[in-house]
């Protein structure tokens, strides 16, 4: 009798554990808790660019030791070749002329084109370059 009584208290101390504490109950898998996926090309993959600006005043882009600045209009969208061999690391400037912060939204909608759409942030400073680096990871600073 005690036997069975010791092993019953057991069980019930261990069931009364795991239901107060329901992270060991329901264990997690990595995709759950994870997040998103950073955004990654592949060495040498030609890359489409396509920036859309979603804000109210005109935003210039302009990529570094290759182009002036270029003026998007607001709604305009603009497609950039990145498939530079001479350079090794691409870097994409942006600024709202009037100064105020951006939120930059980077997608992957296809194999081989990064999608931008510049939005308007409360946050300051805000987003303000893409640098897509040699290993085909892309960073939003």
């Amino acid at each position: 009798m005690s036997k069975f009584l010791s092993t019953t208290i057991v069980v019930i101390t261990f069931i009364v554990a795991l239901t107060r504490n329901p992270k060991v109950t329901f264990p997690r898998t990595c995709a759950s808790q994870c997040g998103q996926h950073p955004i990654q090309f592949t060495l040498a993959q030609h890359i489409k660019l396509e920036v859309v600006n979603y804000t109210s005043s005109v935003v210039k882009l302009e990529k570094l030791h290759s182009t002036n600045p270029i003026p998007l209009q607001p709604g305009e969208k603009l497609q950039l070749n990145l498939s530079d061999s001479t350079v090794p690391n691409v870097s994409l400037v942006f600024w709202n002329e009037r100064g105020t912060p951006l939120k930059a939204i980077v997608s992957k909608p296809n194999f081989g084109t990064l999608h931008v759409e510049l939005r308007p942030n409360r946050q300051f400073p805000g987003d303000r370059s893409l640098y897509l680096r040699e290993d085909g990871r892309v960073n939003v600073l």
